[in-house]
């Protein structure tokens, strides 16, 4: 009987001396060797919505977080400045070709008296036809601006996606080249991973890779579209005589920097509703390679 016990005492140690080993092995295979990172962030692109005319808002046919497809109406303005300025376009144009028919026909007579009117006044009027023909086409121009100006007057959602943050209301007056509307173009989004630089072995552009958002439990496929070729220093940044400022300061603890690598998501179930910001954790590489077993996946989710 002691000898039995001693004989379980000995595996008992010995079983937790393995598992403290593997457990170890796993650890820094997680933390220190694979390519992941839970550093992942959901990016968008956002198409901010500026009219290209001044006006009052007189339509509002969305509301806030509404679906629109491209080509929608977003919102209209008031029309009839933009018709009022299209039919005063129109009677400068037709004033301008009224005055290009009499000066031509003014041009056309003293071209059949030549013995009576001298050359020097044939070039003034032929200059005249000239002039008055550029004016025709400065008023065709004006005439042309003022229709497109009344089309820009509706503005259509440019992409597929989703009106955030809405805060316009009929009655408005919205100003040109001043952005009032965002649609979030929902067929744009894309992970960003920050992997830190001791673990950069591991990622290239190709690989295959795997997205867990923080609200979800589905992993989400990907690969690897591009990695980041720089960012900021802070001890390149110059003085006040163009040198360069670097901080004196340096502690005996370095940490790995980060490096954005931008993860094309290959596929996302309509279950999960994807929202810029939103969290992930990313790994990269073979699934052999970086995930050994449901232990390294809880490590990784949880740890």
């Amino acid at each position: 009987m002691p000898l039995l016990r001693t004989l379980i005492r000995v595996v008992l140690t010995l079983a937790v001396v393995a598992m403290a080993i593997v457990m170890g092995v796993t650890l820094w295979d997680t933390y220190m060797i694979a390519p992941w990172t839970r550093d992942g962030r959901v990016r968008v692109y956002v198409v901010d919505v500026a009219p290209e005319v001044s006006g009052t808002v007189v339509q509002l046919p969305v509301v806030d977080n509404q679906y629109v497809h491209k080509g929608d109406p977003l919102f209209v303005l008031d029309p009839v400045r933009f018709h009022l300025a299209i039919r005063e376009a129109q009677a400068r144009l037709d004033g301008a070709l009224e005055d290009l028919k009499l000066k031509q026909n003014d041009a056309r007579r003293r071209m059949g008296l030549g013995g009576i009117v001298s050359a020097e006044e044939q070039e003034v009027f032929n200059s005249n036809v000239a002039t008055q023909i550029a004016s025709v086409d400065a008023a065709r121009a004006a005439l042309d601006l003022a229709k497109l100006n009344l089309q820009r007057s509706i503005l259509y959602s440019p992409v597929n996606g989703n009106i955030t943050n809405l805060n316009l209301r009929v009655g408005d007056y919205v100003t040109a080249g001043h952005a009032r509307l965002a649609v979030i173009d929902s067929d744009s989004y894309w992970v960003n991973g920050y992997f830190e630089e001791t673990k950069m072995w591991g990622v290239h552009v190709g690989d295959e890779a795997r997205v867990k958002l923080m609200g979800y439990k589905d992993i989400l496929p990907g690969h690897v579209v591009s990695i980041a070729r720089g960012i900021n220093d802070q001890n390149g940044k110059p003085d006040g005589l163009g040198l360069q400022d670097v901080s004196p300061i340096f502690t005996w603890v370095r940490l790995a920097q980060r490096i954005p690598v931008r993860i094309h998501l290959d596929h996302v179930p309509d279950s999960i509703t994807l929202a810029a910001g939103m969290t992930a954790t990313i790994s990269v590489g073979p699934q052999s390679r970086t995930q050994r077993g449901h232990l390294t996946t809880w490590l990784q989710d949880h740890l």
